[in-house]
């Protein structure tokens, strides 16, 4: 039987993607910046994504250069947004520290604010062909499967364990091919749910097909409730303009435009004349709505509120239109609530 590596190449060439908008390149910005959008994010959705932030900055220089808010306008919507900041913080460093020059070394690229291990090897192996094993969530998956490691990936112990298998099976020479496989082979044939086994290079010596084991591996993450908070988010509107405001750069949205937010029992209209120095004429309560992120669950209720014309616009924030609104760097939910914002 063939070397699993070798079995990993050749369905690759013959089965594999070959048509993704950051492949037939050694452009080692471009595959950095689609390592980093595809984490914990699909292909699908980020397409899109990377065609439009390549054709606005379409090298390391631009990107540098680039402000913050016009980095996060691009990444609105692709959520995990502290990965667009480690972009252009590393993009800063590279062209301040090392001439604009990308490192090959993946000890060295996973030093770069927002790549880790796999991250580096992934791009190392991409655009310089060097030797590194990868352990993306797809990988994992493959290689739980096919070595039958029980237990759930995100354990240190399965992990380590996961890492040492990886290691165990790089091929010396076509890593390049290897490496876009192993992604690959999770993505259209080892899924999570239904995988397509028959059609797997790897299946023969698999131990989840063999036992019939593959509902069960990898072991899913221990489930936990997901804790909820409750908000009240303020659209404020004086003369068609809607007040938006900075986040803090760290936290959940660090650094984006968002709406101001209260507790659920706060007094808006109060905390309008109180805090902003602005008088309301009217309110409006909006629908209610939810939105999911991975360690909890925000429930929104949106408040629209008329002003009186304004004397002073505070540090932090700033007033616009919504339809310009919706070019700045918005959260997903607050995104929803301006594209929805009624001024009749």
């Amino acid at each position: 039987m063939k070397s699993f590596a070798s079995r990993i190449i050749r369905w690759q060439q013959c089965h594999g993607r070959h048509a993704l908008p950051w492949q037939a390149t050694h452009d080692p910005y471009r595959i950095w910046l689609s390592e980093v959008m595809l984490q914990q994010t699909q292909v699908a959705t980020v397409i899109p994504y990377f065609e439009r932030f390549v054709a606005r900055f379409p090298d390391l220089p631009a990107l540098a250069a680039a402000h913050e808010d016009d980095v996060l306008a691009l990444w609105s919507g692709l959520g995990y947004y502290s990965r667009a900041r480690n972009l252009h913080a590393a993009a800063r460093t590279l062209v301040e520290s090392h001439d604009g020059i990308f490192p090959a070394a993946a000890d060295i690229i996973a030093q770069l604010p927002g790549v880790g291990r796999s991250t580096a090897a992934a791009i190392a192996a991409l655009a310089f062909g060097q030797r590194g094993a990868i352990l993306d969530g797809n990988v994992k998956r493959v290689l739980a499967r096919h070595g039958g490691i029980a237990g759930w990936p995100g354990d240190r112990n399965v992990e380590t364990a996961l890492w040492q298998l990886a290691e165990s099976h790089l091929p010396r020479n076509a890593i390049e091919a290897y490496t876009q496989g192993m992604m690959d082979l999770g993505a259209l044939a080892c899924t999570r749910s239904r995988p397509a086994c028959p059609v797997c290079p790897v299946s023969t010596d698999c131990v989840a097909f063999t036992q019939h084991r593959t509902a069960e591996l990898p072991t899913p993450r221990p489930k936990k409730i997901l804790p909820e908070k409750q908000v009240l988010m303020l659209l404020l509107l004086d003369r068609g303009e809607l007040m938006l405001e900075k986040r803090p750069a760290q936290g959940i949205w660090g650094s984006l435009w968002s709406l101001p937010e209260l507790t659920p029992d706060a007094d808006a209209a109060a905390h309008c004349r109180d805090c902003f120095g602005l008088t309301p004429l009217a309110q409006q309560v909006l629908p209610r709505f939810s939105h999911s992120f991975t360690h909890f669950k925000l429930h929104i209720q949106p408040v629209q509120m008329q002003l009186a014309p304004r004397q002073i616009t505070r540090p932090g924030q700033i007033w616009l239109p919504p339809t310009d609104a919706l070019n700045a760097a918005l959260p997903t939910p607050v995104r929803r609530l301006v594209a929805q914002l009624d001024l009749t």
